[in-house]
Order: structure tokens, then sequence, then C-alpha cells
């Protein structure tokens, strides 16, 4: 039984130090407890009409990492479960004897990976004294990589509500149906731009996967509101006088394709195919300007 804990233990640490390893910095920016939780917390706000409004996002993150702490704590946990009490030394006053073996685990757990060092429980057993600093430094790392996490996520936001504000201000001086009229060159420009912005975004989706579930309040910025304008635009350019015009205007397409082929294999599974910025829409409570 002893061996039968302490490799579930083992499993679950390594476990969850794999998803925090796959989420933080692997490129796909993916793990699969967290990937599990995100979906599970937004299709829960969006049952209840995203009544959470903007707190939706970082909710989702602090979920996250709960439950990334939760299963180291767990996993170590069944690691010196087998040697409570005997292979641990107390200091005077404390009887462990009046503790559950299971919850003094849990405590001599969570106080180790949170370094906090109270010194009054203090592994004998060789093998415990030589694995409990890996703890220590496995929550030292977890709690950096919570905050770069939680700092990170702010610049591919800002990104993506720059290009919606940008997609709303050509919407609000109709700029899609002036195409035809405009000067093919200026339009080129503006197409290459928008196509730049779009691929941005993509990646942005694709290394950043928790950004999709942060909720704007505001639909200027949204860019689930906003992202049919940069359609409208590249259909009407698409038919364009000059070769140098539909080049750009396949380039923009090629990026809204690639955005939409993004959220649909990673967001929006079951949305059909050319309607996947709709389905995006409605994901985030919005109605497409298109619409």
């Amino acid at each position: 039984m002893d061996t039968v804990l302490t490799i579930a233990g083992a499993a679950l640490i390594v476990v969850g130090l794999l998803d925090t390893y796959q989420s933080l910095l692997h490129p796909s920016g993916t793990g699969f407890i967290s990937t599990w939780v995100m979906r599970s917390l937004w299709a829960l706000s969006r049952r209840i009409g995203h009544r959470l409004g903007s707190a939706i996002g970082p909710a989702i993150m602090v979920a996250v990492l709960i439950l990334w702490v939760v299963v180291q704590v767990l996993g170590w946990a069944l690691v010196y479960l087998p040697h409570v009490p005997a292979g641990f030394s107390y200091s005077p006053g404390i009887d462990p004897a009046r503790y559950p073996d299971f919850l003094e685990a849990t405590y001599i757990s969570s106080v180790t990976l949170a370094t906090l060092g109270f010194g009054d429980v203090v592994a004998t057993n060789a093998w415990l004294r030589f694995l409990s600093p890996f703890e220590g430094l496995a929550g030292f790392a977890l709690l950096t990589a919570a905050l770069t996490w939680f700092t990170q996520v702010y610049p591919p936001l800002s990104r993506r509500r720059s290009l919606a504000l940008e997609l709303k201000g050509l919407a609000d001086v109709h700029y899609p149906d002036a195409v035809p009229d405009l000067d093919p060159r200026d339009v080129t420009r503006v197409l290459d731009t928008l196509a730049s912005q779009v691929v941005v975004a993509r990646i942005d989706f694709t290394q950043h996967a928790e950004t999709y579930y942060f909720q704007e309040e505001d639909p200027c910025l949204s860019l689930a509101r906003q992202i049919h304008v940069a359609v409208r635009i590249q259909r009407a350019a698409a038919s364009g006088a000059t070769p140098d015009l539909r080049l750009s205007a396949a380039r923009l397409e090629a990026a809204l394709d690639e955005l939409a082929s993004k959220l649909q294999g990673g967001f929006l599974t079951s949305a059909d195919d050319g309607e996947v910025f709709a389905a995006y829409a409605a994901d985030h409570g919005r109605r497409g300007n298109s619409d």
C-alpha cells in the first residue's frame, strides 16, 4: 500500500508539473488540466449569460492556478503519507497522534510547497530529507510562473483590443462600402496592416489560449464583435482593379482563414466552416457587425 501511495503521489506531481509546463512554456500554450478547467468555467459563464462580465478571464486563471497548487499539495502529501508520523520529528507540544495521518501529510506538504519553514515538523527519514527541498523549489517555481503568467496576458489583450478598435473606426466611416472608390494604393496599405494584425491575433490565441476567455465589457474593444469588418473589407477589395490590391486582399483572406481555423480547432469545435466568426461573436455574447 505504501508503494501504491508513493507511485500515485509521484504521478500527480509529474502530471501537475507537465500541465504547468505545457500551459506556460510550451509553444502550444495548452495543458490538459488547464484547458479542461478553462473550457468548463467558460461554458458555465456562458450558460448564465456571462454575468461575471470581464471578471471571468481573471477568475479562470486563478482557478487554474489553484488547481495546480492543489495537485502539487496532494501529490506530495501522498508521498509523505506512508512516513507519517514516524518519518518526521515534531516540536515539543505537538502530538501527531491528535491529527489524522492524511491531514498531517497534507499540512506538511502545504507548508513545504509554500516554503513557510515553520520548523514545527522536520523530516528525519533520509529520503524525505532529500526530496522535500524539491517540493519547496517546485512551489517557488510555481509562484514565479504564476506571476509571469498574469503579467504576460495583458500585451496580447492590448493588441487584440487595438485591432478591434481600428476595425470599429473603419466601420464608423463606412470604409468597406467606400473601398471601390478609394485609391487602390491606400486600400492596399490598409489591407496589409490588417493582415499583419490578424496574423498576430492568431499567434496570440495559440501562445496565450487563456486570453480567449477574457470578456470585453466595451463592444468597441471586442474582436469577437469587430472581426466581421475585416471580412467585409477583404470581400470588397477581392475584385479590385489592380493586381497589388487583389494580392493584398488575398493575403488578408488567408490571415482571416488561419484565424478562423485556430478558433474552430481550439475553442469553437462545434462551429461550421464559414460560420466561425459568427460563432465567435455568439460565444462572447456579442453580435458581429455583419449581423
